[in-house]
């Protein structure tokens, strides 16, 4: 099979015939085998009746899972992932804001131009300031942490897949924003982007409201510690804790040797519990072997680890 389109959505019963009829015709007209994946994350509208009906009307290509609940974006991207077939796998949002016309440049981009993992780029886009703003800004931050400076775009839900980097990857909480992110992270390099057109919401009202972007940042700063330091905590906890120890142990000795030294020379002098700076010395002492310890628990929950030795091997001759 060529391609597996997976569709993720939560009350969007006006805009799944349109959708599912746009994708229909993109792939005829080039003569694609594919399927389509409409992930069904708790929607209370009629979106799941809508996914029957167009299964019915076309059941080698139409696929659908249904969740109990609203779980979020990135679970429905996982259990996608999960039942794709395709060589390449697309990922768009079912809002119509993202067009299946890109498809076939996508597709060609995975497959002639060898690129592991394409995601789109909405240069113009069609959303207020309060949503485009902080959307730079994230995205600059993004660029910064992850290494991945060719990106303009992490959140934009059109995404070409190889099927091995979908199958290599767990997309999990909220971490769809971070996908090049997590390829990345699993070996795959070749990370390319590609100018999309963006479309005016025809249906419906968004879904996301300003606290992801306070969640975007929190997920970056916990993907970027675990891909760093995910398998050698103590690098991290034990530098840190090492360097405050050592800092408040050399405060500790010129508190005390300033004592002797007044001592010494019969200047007058206070104990040294009655100095503001024993306390921050000792305190500084405290927290670094607390950190030292944290490191090395660290250490003994990542050796015991099943993901431990778990590496990405491409090819074994």
């Amino acid at each position: 099979m060529d391609i597996s389109v997976i569709v993720p959505l939560y009350n969007e019963e006006e805009s799944l015939p349109e959708l599912y009829a746009w994708i229909a015709r993109v792939m005829q007209a080039n003569g694609f085998s594919w399927e389509v994946i409409f992930v069904n994350d708790g929607s209370t509208d009629r979106s799941w009746e809508v996914i029957e009906s167009l299964q019915k009307q076309a059941p080698d290509v139409v696929k659908g899972i249904k969740f109990r609940r609203n779980y979020g974006k990135s679970p429905a991207l996982y259990c996608g992932f999960e039942k794709a077939q395709g060589d390449v796998v697309i990922t768009m949002d079912a809002d119509l804001q993202d067009s299946p016309d890109e498809i076939p440049e996508l597709y060609r981009m995975i497959t002639v131009e060898g690129y592991d993992l394409v995601s789109g780029w909405k240069q113009k886009r069609y959303d207020p300031l309060s949503k485009t703003i902080p959307t730079k800004l994230f995205n600059a931050t993004a660029r910064k942490v992850s290494g991945i400076k060719n990106l303009h775009d992490f959140n934009c839900g059109l995404k070409a897949y190889r099927k091995e980097v979908v199958k290599n990857i767990e997309v999990y909480g909220e971490m769809h924003r971070y996908i090049p992110y997590l390829a990345k992270n699993a070996g795959f390099k070749k990370i390319g982007e590609k100018v999309v057109h963006h479309q005016a919401r025809k249906y419906g009202k968004t879904k996301f409201g300003l606290n992801r972007f306070v969640n975007g940042y929190l997920d970056l700063i916990s993907l970027w510690f675990i891909g760093t330091f995910g398998v050698k905590p103590m690098h991290f906890f034990g530098l840190l804790g090492s360097l405050m120890f050592i800092f408040g142990f050399i405060a500790v000795v010129i508190v005390g040797a300033s004592k002797l030294y007044a001592m010494s020379e019969g200047l007058p002098y206070r104990l040294v519990t009655d100095s503001p700076y024993f306390y921050l010395a000792l305190t500084s002492m405290i927290i670094g072997t607390q950190l030292f310890v944290a490191g090395f628990l660290g250490e003994l929950i990542s050796r015991n680890a099943p993901e431990r030795n778990n590496y990405q091997i491409e090819q074994i001759l």
